[in-house]
């Protein structure tokens, strides 16, 4: 089972200087940057990738005045919100758009939030895990399509799919004691 950095780890070693591990949290959290700009506030691509790059500049200027290491996630989406405010404000003086509704914002980031923990914990399950769930759910594949691209019988796939989402649900629990607590 790969064992994946917590984001405190991480950005732990971003503040010691670390350049690859500076590569890894931009990596880790580009989508999630682009995914709220694009997504949350409907920037265009060329602004979206406007914010994106000044997200993650100030993130690497400011890092230090991160107060808990584990919140760099909501650290990013509240610069990336602001960005794009700003962004929209700029364009808005240009042709009077509108900015969008504060609660789709919302939603469309917790959604984003919950797209990033789940994909989070399907790394660390087993490669056979991530490929079975991801032909299921991801590509919409048959049991029978599975079961031939991984040289399974068609019935194992099922059982298979069970116990692989078995996994993710403790996974999940394990990383966010509120769900565990409120049984979901």
């Amino acid at each position: 089972m790969p064992v994946v950095e917590t984001d405190a780890q991480l950005v732990a070693r971003c503040r010691a200087g670390d350049d690859d591990a500076w590569r890894e949290l931009v990596d880790r959290f580009s989508r999630y940057v682009y995914a709220i700009a694009v997504q949350a506030f409907r920037l265009s691509e060329a602004d979206a990738e406007d914010v994106f790059q000044e997200v993650f500049a100030r993130a690497y200027q400011n890092l230090s005045k991160l107060r808990n290491d584990a919140a760099i996630r909501p650290w990013l989406a509240q610069l990336t919100r602001r960005l794009c405010l700003d962004t929209i404000r700029a364009g808005a003086r240009e042709q009077l758009g509108e900015i969008p509704e504060s609660s789709g914002v919302d939603d469309t980031i917790a959604r984003l939030d919950e797209s990033l923990f789940v994909h989070e914990a399907l790394a660390t399950l087993s490669s056979n895990c991530r490929e079975i769930l991801d032909r299921f759910f991801a590509r919409d594949e048959s049991y029978q399509l599975i079961g031939d691209a991984l040289d399974l019988p068609a019935g194992t796939i099922a059982s298979r799919i069970s116990r692989c989402l078995v996994k993710l649900r403790t996974e999940l629990e394990g990383r966010n004691p509120v769900a565990a607590e409120s049984g979901g």
